[in-house]
């Protein structure tokens, strides 16, 4: 030991070697005959060095500095952290907007609905689509009475032709959807399947109404093998001038019959 020997306590062989290692430190008060005109702090500071039992001239160590990023090592610079915890509130923020989005969209789409539908702005999400399912059976309803009104004979002459939605197909044959509206005449028929054969074609399906000495007669009638697109042009105009010719045949036995029915008359 350095002036003491060790004793049997080893909290007074400590005690000792503190008191031998560095020098007691005077008391801080200022003496008594300090002029009144003298800062007792300046003093303190300009005599706390020496009294303490170190030359004025000595220089402390440095502390060393410690950011906060040397004691959390796994804690990025910029404040970002790629923690399972991190990621979960990443992800749970993400699902947020996009569940946020989506019910801005639904909300959109109701209003468009209760714009086209007679309800108020506050009508609930139930009463609306009840209205909505309501207004869509009405709509099926008009559209399936105005079909049946078309499909029935109208007073003016028509003829259509129009290339099937199968023309063209893996075997080649050309589908054609054919609707013509005339007279009816009981030799009607039979000039359209002998028109028919002239061209070349066959009919796969006919729907014929007649009313009031009208008829009207759909038909969906295909080409022969190896015929596709490449005369479906010139099918189509043929098909169409032989239509006409019969519902011209048709309107002059009309009007013959009537001139008959006149002279008997």
């Amino acid at each position: 030991m350095i002036g003491q020997e060790l004793t049997a306590n080893p909290r007074l062989n400590a005690k000792n070697l503190r008191d031998q290692s560095f020098p007691k430190v005077s008391s801080m008060q200022p003496p008594e005959d300090l002029p009144e005109s003298l800062d007792p702090y300046q003093y303190q500071h300009d005599n706390s060095v020496e009294d303490a039992g170190f030359s004025s001239n000595y220089h402390f160590p440095a502390m060393q500095s410690y950011s906060s990023s040397s004691f959390f090592p796994w804690e990025d610079q910029s404040g970002v952290t790629d923690t399972p915890q991190a990621r979960a509130l990443a992800a749970s923020r993400a699902h947020n907007e996009a569940e946020k989005r989506r019910r801005e969209r639904i909300n959109t789409h109701l209003d468009t609905l209760r714009s086209l539908l007679p309800c108020n702005s506050k009508t609930d999400k139930a009463t609306l689509l009840a209205k909505v399912i309501q207004r869509v059976k009405e709509l099926k309803q008009q559209s399936s009475e105005i079909d049946q009104l078309e499909a029935f004979p109208s007073e003016a002459d028509e003829i259509t032709v129009l290339p099937g939605d199968d023309s063209g197909g893996c075997d080649g044959r050309l589908i054609l959807k054919a609707s013509l509206c005339c007279n009816d005449r009981i030799d009607l028929i039979p000039d359209l399947i002998e028109t028919l054969k002239s061209l070349g074609l066959s009919p796969l399906k006919a729907e014929m109404i007649t009313f009031g000495g009208r008829m009207r007669n759909v038909m969906i009638v295909t080409g022969e093998k190896g015929r596709g697109e490449d005369h479906s042009h010139q099918t189509v105009q043929f098909l169409r001038e032989a239509l006409a010719s019969l519902v011209q045949h048709s309107n002059f036995k009309a009007g013959e019959r009537s001139k008959r029915r006149r002279v008997l008359g």
